[in-house]
């Protein structure tokens, strides 16, 4: 808990990208009580703006829907869980208001963009502490520990718990950890009252990312279990399989009414409930899964190679426990081979292959697990620990210099970057850099944020034109 108080400075308010679509749900209800998202959209950023809009400034006619709405195929998910933190702090602002203050109550003023950052980090380090206590159950404290951190620190995680916190991607990691913890938790007999929460838990989780609607495979691999076993011993109780079939169903009645903000909002923005509104193309039957894990362009494991040890602890985690280990590889599998389908696999700006960052529970699992195995080379534990805790260390310390080149675009955020110049920055750029800009980051942040979104905005005008 300190090291993250410790970690708050570093929280970045603003809605950035696709995280104007993301926000928009909670700002357009807060402060405009409707879904229409025209003041959302022209509030973006300079990048965001320049792909939305006409000559004229105005959003061009193809933003919006048949039905009338902006086109905000973003998830509702995350103006959900920012809701609480907001609406207090619209009612602290409109409060110190009527003393005398003078505080923009506009849902984009400062006090707003803050407790949307820190409820982002929150969310994020909650996320962490739940698949902590689930790699406890498994392993050592010490190597759930340092697993966690690992995962934290080295991972793409960081840069959406703090530098773009209007995304989704630290809500995703909180969600899904959220729901393995309490379906880990509840394994075995759960009462109906159990099974409603559960499905309470696998909306919401859905909700906040589409894509997290593949870790259901976990929920179904069971079932299948679950069934298989109850048909053996029907003879003994004749109404296992009706039991079973009707926790089943109040299970699905339960995600289906979690599903209802996803439901209405798409239902309201394109007049279908079942619509989500994006119209990529995808790749079925020709998946890039050697680009996914190893492409310059945004590859998992070559830009967080924390990651490589984490998946294959996912392999050692088998002989620990043979069924969840089953369950959780079925689940990185199906995520795998969907985020290969799709047509913008590497997440276009992205740092690493950010949509796996919904995956980082699983990761923290497998990280303990190779950790415990590589102690299990050392005679003494105390030098194994060290010995691990330095080479944890070393990921993480590539990690933060890796992002701070991409954050301030000393390597490309969109497209392959080149791998000798990356690394010669490591060594030779970084060092000289990363102090000066941390102080600027801290103390003249707004104006250091203009800098970096202007060169993106030039670099991704000369990417267009480029023909990129």
């Amino acid at each position: 808990m300190l090291l993250f108080l410790l970690t708050l400075p570093l929280v970045n308010p603003w809605v950035h990208g696709d995280g104007v679509g993301y926000y928009a749900y909670i700002h357009s209800l807060l402060i405009n009580h409707n879904l229409r998202f025209e003041e959302e959209w022209l509030a973006g950023n300079p990048t965001f703006i320049s792909g939305h809009v006409d000559h004229n400034g105005q959003l061009r006619a193809d933003q919006y829907t048949s039905t009338g709405y902006v086109d905000n195929h973003f998830s509702v998910g995350p103006s959900m869980l920012w809701a609480p933190f907001l609406v207090v702090t619209h009612l602290i602002v409109l409060s110190v208001n009527r003393l005398g203050a003078h505080i923009p109550a506009d849902g984009f003023s400062r006090p707003y963009l803050v407790a949307m950052a820190v409820a982002t980090a929150s969310y994020g380090f909650a996320g962490l502490c739940l698949a902590f206590g689930l790699a406890r159950k498994y392993f050592e404290e010490r190597w759930a520990l340092l697993a966690t951190l690992g995962i934290w620190l080295a991972s793409s995680l960081p840069v959406y718990m703090y530098f773009n916190p209007s995304r989704s991607h630290a809500h995703s990691a909180f969600a899904v950890s959220l729901f393995l913890w309490y379906w880990h938790r509840t394994r075995g007999e759960r009462t109906l009252g159990q099974w409603m929460l559960l499905g309470g838990l696998s909306g919401l989780m859905v909700n906040v990312y589409y894509p997290n609607a593949l870790l259901l495979v976990i929920l179904g691999s069971e079932a299948l279990t679950a069934y298989d076993q109850t048909w053996r011993r029907r003879e003994q109780d004749p109404a296992a399989v009706p039991r079973l079939l009707g926790a089943h169903t109040l299970y699905a009645a339960a995600t289906a009414v979690a599903l209802l903000p996803t439901l209405v909002t798409r239902w309201i923005i394109y007049g279908n409930p079942f619509r989500l509104g994006y119209r990529e193309q995808w790749f079925w039957t020709s998946p890039a899964l050697k680009d996914v894990l190893f492409s310059s362009n945004h590859g998992l494991l070559s830009w967080t190679p924390i990651l490589i040890p984490a998946l294959l602890g996912l392999l050692l985690f088998w002989k620990r426990d043979r069924v969840v280990a089953g369950y959780l590889l079925a689940a990185f599998a199906a995520f795998y081979y969907f985020i290969a389908s799709y047509r913008f696999w590497h997440g276009l700006s992205s740092y690493g292959n950010r949509f796996f960052v919904s995956l980082t529970p699983l990761f923290i699992l497998g990280m303990a697990a190779s950790l415990e195995c590589f102690s299990k080379l050392f005679a003494r534990q105390s030098r194994a620990f060290v010995a691990a805790l330095l080479v944890t260390g070393l990921f993480v310390l590539w990690n933060v210099g890796f992002v701070f080149q991409w954050g301030t675009l000393m390597v490309a955020p969109r497209g392959p970057i080149s791998w000798p110049e990356m690394i010669h920055n490591q060594v030779a750029v970084v060092p000289g850099k990363m102090f000066p800009t941390l102080k600027s980051y801290l103390l003249a942040r707004g104006a250091l944020m203009v800098n970096i979104e202007q060169l993106d905005l030039h670099q991704l005008k000369r990417r267009e034109a480029e023909g990129h």
